[in-house]
């Protein structure tokens, strides 16, 4: 957001004050009507006052403290407000206002009051909405930019906020069903580390007068008692260092993200979870935009823009290269190597007989269902991992503890 100094010509007077707007034709048009009848003799672009970066920067401060950032679930609510408003016949700038005075997501209130007052100013609502891509995503922006073709506002956000719920819905489905087995190693974690830290050592010292090789399993065990005891801090700091430098990489890194993500499409029961997950945002979008009439690779660019894996979005990327190009749809998916043949004949039906967001639609609803399965039987799936895990730790600590105490009461025994 740029920064203006506006001079105006009213009844005689100059009058000079400021105004925050995206470009010199926008910060005119506000001039304009800010002038109440005057003359805008000037408008020049100037540096922000001292005092309103230092709140800027205080106010990103505080909204990143508080966590107050656009979430999907806070943007979904008010896009539905914002759908029932317009359908009732309240104009755009008054819906906006009123759900920036609703929200509780003090982000959510600074994009609606700006997007109001751009609106009030004469820019359109996709126009205003631009700026804000990266926060409300590039869906938002293509779907209102279908409501103003159309003339039905209304119905695009009522859209909009269902595609969007549909993704809140799966990602919510994921986290619970991962809710379970994190919490079973989390503990089992730490019950070993407090087994190691605080029993282990009462043992250390009945080993130490034995004066007698101790089996392997117990010296793994007092190997482990010492490195906890004595690097524990050190350990657990690198751990959460490794944690926020893969975190950090992966969001400011393309290379380093495209390779992780890349690998966790290779690894056992996440490559399922990420692959059709990813296909179900994908196949959802694509066919919601298909359906509302936006053109098949303006909706390809959306869908696309969707993806958060990279090698995935770098494969589907060659869908809208191609159908640019004059490819069929069912052509350009199985270039990606994505899509199963039973997915690219109903593509095919579905391009051959005019119905393809029909088929489009079925196949979303084939990976719901992959995906929802998956997901329903995850616990099924780690169970036998984590089974495996407890199962050795167990005879890690039966067997570090008690193979000693069997070879002294055999040396007793034969010293008799």
């Amino acid at each position: 957001m740029k920064y203006f100094n506006v001079v105006v010509l009213h009844k005689g007077r100059k009058d000079t004050f400021l105004i925050q707007s995206n470009t010199k034709r926008e910060a005119l048009t506000k001039a304009k009507l800010k002038a109440n009848g005057g003359v805008v003799v000037k408008v020049e672009e100037t540096s922000p006052p001292l005092e309103e970066t230092l709140n800027q920067l205080k106010n990103e401060l505080l909204d990143k403290l508080s966590k107050k950032a656009v979430n999907r679930q806070d943007l979904i609510a008010s896009i539905r407000q914002l759908a029932v408003m317009t359908n009732a016949g309240i104009p755009l700038h008054d819906a906006l206002l009123e759900i920036s005075r609703a929200t509780s997501n003090n982000r959510l209130r600074y994009i609606f009051e700006e997007i109001s007052e751009n609106i009030n100013a004469g820019i359109s609502f996709s126009h205003s909405l631009e700026r804000y891509k990266n926060e409300l995503g590039s869906l938002s922006v293509t779907m209102i930019e279908l409501g103003e073709r159309t003339g039905d506002m209304s119905h695009a956000l009522f859209t909009l906020a269902d595609i969007l719920e549909q993704i809140d819905e799966n990602v919510r489905k994921f986290k619970k069903a991962l809710r379970y087995p994190l919490i079973t190693i989390g503990a089992m974690g730490i019950a070993f580390v407090i087994l190691i830290s605080f029993v282990v050592p009462k043992f250390k010292a009945i080993f130490a007068k034995l004066h007698a090789d101790l089996p392997l399993p117990t010296k793994i065990l007092l190997w482990l008692e010492h490195a906890f005891n004595t690097y524990g801090p050190y350990l657990l700091a690198g751990l959460f260092i490794t944690i926020f430098t893969v975190k950090y990489l992966y969001k400011t890194n393309e290379e380093f993200k495209y390779k992780m993500d890349t690998f966790m499409l290779k690894v056992y029961l996440l490559k399922d979870i990420i692959y059709y997950s990813q296909l179900t945002r994908f196949m959802l979008v694509f066919s919601e935009l298909i359906k509302a009439g936006i053109p098949v690779v303006d909706a390809l660019e959306n869908s696309v823009s969707m993806i958060d894996n990279a090698y995935m979005k770098e494969k589907l990327y060659i869908v809208k290269q191609m159908v640019e190009k004059g490819s069929s749809i069912r052509d350009a998916f199985k270039e990606t190597g994505l899509f199963e043949s039973m997915i690219l004949q109903m593509v095919a039906a579905g391009e051959a007989s005019g119905q393809l967001d029909a088929m489009l639609e079925k196949v979303t609803e084939y990976y719901a269902m992959k995906f929802d399965y998956i997901l329903d039987n995850l616990s099924t799936y780690i169970e036998p991992i984590m089974l495996a895990v407890i199962a050795a730790l167990v005879l890690l600590l039966a067997l570090g503890i008690f193979l000693p105490m069997w070879d002294l009461a055999s040396a007793v025994k034969g010293h008799r």
